[in-house]
């Protein structure tokens, strides 16, 4: 069943509980009135027959005259065996029963009943004139069932007119209410057939534009992401090109240089040809080691972990130190814990560490910092001794593929430092580059996190 179908029988079942129960209340009532109204009227008359003053005697009995009056009332006067003590009609007296001797008799002081034989109301009162006799009356009830037969159809009327109505209303309620879903709809299927990730327009500001909006954040979200991995791609292909075609050409000149007849090398060209080859395959490799690395972190956010960053520094930099040679570490840490992914930290901080290598002359010391900022932030700073970072690489330092005049003599790929940049704003945090005072490159880690 269709949303628009839910929402229709809902609203008509609704109103049809409410129609139910309020036609329910509202016949119950009429008919309870409807029926104390015949009773009232009976007593009324019961009242007026006992009490009227003028009186006359018939057969032994006094009658009085209002007795006579009675209007569209059955009555009799009847003993405690339930025979007549008044010489009326047969086919005017009253149903006798029960409840009618007894009062008769006096074991009760009144009674009122329905009789179902005659569909009559029948009221039986102490004759006071005689004891042992009681006077009886009856009344049709055929007016009042005819207005409650008449109040049934009404209601039934009115309750099937208001369900219709609730329906309608239920419908065109739901045909309204939805359009902006169907529109939702009809726009995540165009983007699943075509690949389309433009925003759905918005109107209004109940909860479908607010989810309308955030349908429209995803798409952006899933935008970008697609954005990135194009340039990721791109950028990648323009990286690779280079040191592919360096290695094809030097393996097809090894190859030319081994068919026979052909001219040969020197050990000399062979060995600088050999070097070469391991040099492209070392730096292509690093390079898809950074590509595996950067598609990684953008993956979704698996669970975080209470990370100490003294433990990940420190593995670091005996990493960094197996490949550092003649270099030192300056290093002062201070106890700092965040909730992150260990791996991708210690990967971002030997990133920096490397840097710090490659750009710092032998015999040089690279400085590693860690301590706490005071607003809920710790900083890692390396700062190293090489010749710094010119004023027009310090915005771009951490792009992807970006390699200033001064590193691209040097091995690397261009992505070690947009892995840093991508592990901090993956744990809330950011990169920062500058100078060191003493002249060399400062980089800064700053992770949001508490005291170890």
């Amino acid at each position: 069943m269709s949303l628009r179908a839910r929402v229709t029988l809902l609203a008509a079942a609704c109103v049809a509980g409410v129609l139910a129960l309020v036609s329910l209340g509202a016949y119950i009532t009429v008919y309870n009135n409807l029926y104390q109204q015949v009773d009232d009227e009976l007593i009324q008359q019961a009242n007026s027959v006992i009490n009227d003053p003028q009186v006359v005697q018939t057969g032994g009995l006094r009658i009085p005259t209002y007795i006579t009056r009675l209007v569209d009332v059955r009555f009799d006067l009847i003993v405690a065996d339930g025979s007549s003590a008044f010489e009326s009609e047969p086919s005017m007296r009253p149903p006798i029963g029960l409840d009618e001797r007894e009062v008769a008799s006096g074991q009760k002081p009144s009674s009122i009943r329905t009789d179902r034989n005659t569909d009559s109301r029948v009221l039986a009162v102490p004759y006071r004139y005689q004891p042992g006799v009681a006077l009886v009356l009856s009344q049709p009830l055929d007016a009042t069932k005819q207005t409650l037969r008449e109040l049934a159809v009404v209601l039934a009327l009115i309750g099937g007119g208001g369900i219709v109505v609730a329906a309608l209303a239920g419908t065109a309620v739901a045909r309204t209410g939805l359009r902006p879903v169907e529109r939702l709809t009809s726009a995540t299927e165009h983007i699943a057939r075509t690949g389309d990730l433009r925003p759905i327009p918005i109107s209004g500001d109940d909860e479908l534009a607010r989810l309308t909006h955030s349908f429209n954040t995803m798409l952006g979200a899933v935008a970008e992401s697609q954005d990135r991995q194009r340039q990721l791609v791109a950028d990648a292909g323009h990286e690779l090109r280079t040191p592919l075609t360096s290695l094809r050409t030097n393996l097809e000149l090894l190859l030319s240089a081994s068919r026979s007849g052909a001219p040969t090398l020197s050990e000399k060209d062979r060995a600088e040809i050999e070097t070469d080859i391991k040099a492209q395959l070392d730096e292509l490799t690093q390079l898809i080691g950074d590509l595996v690395e950067l598609a990684r972190q953008d993956e979704p956010r698996t669970a975080f972990e209470r990370v100490e960053m003294v433990e990940v520094v420190e593995r670091a930099l005996d990493r960094a130190r197996r490949r550092a040679g003649e270099i030192e570490f300056d290093v002062a840490l201070q106890p700092w814990h965040v909730i992150g992914d260990a791996g991708a930290l210690e990967r971002a901080v030997l990133n920096l560490l490397d840097n710090a290598v490659k750009f710092s002359p032998p015999h040089s010391r690279v400085g590693v910092r860690m301590y706490p900022l005071g607003d809920g932030t710790a900083v890692i700073e390396v700062a190293d001794s090489g010749p710094g970072i010119a004023d027009e690489d310090l915005p771009r330092v951490f792009d992807r593929f970006y390699r200033s005049s001064e590193a691209r003599t040097l091995p690397g790929s261009g992505l070690g430092l947009a892995i840093v940049k991508q592990a901090a704003e993956r744990h809330g945090g950011a990169a920062y580059a500058g100078r060191a005072p003493e002249g060399g490159a400062l980089l800064s880690l700053r992770l949001p996190g508490m005291p170890g």
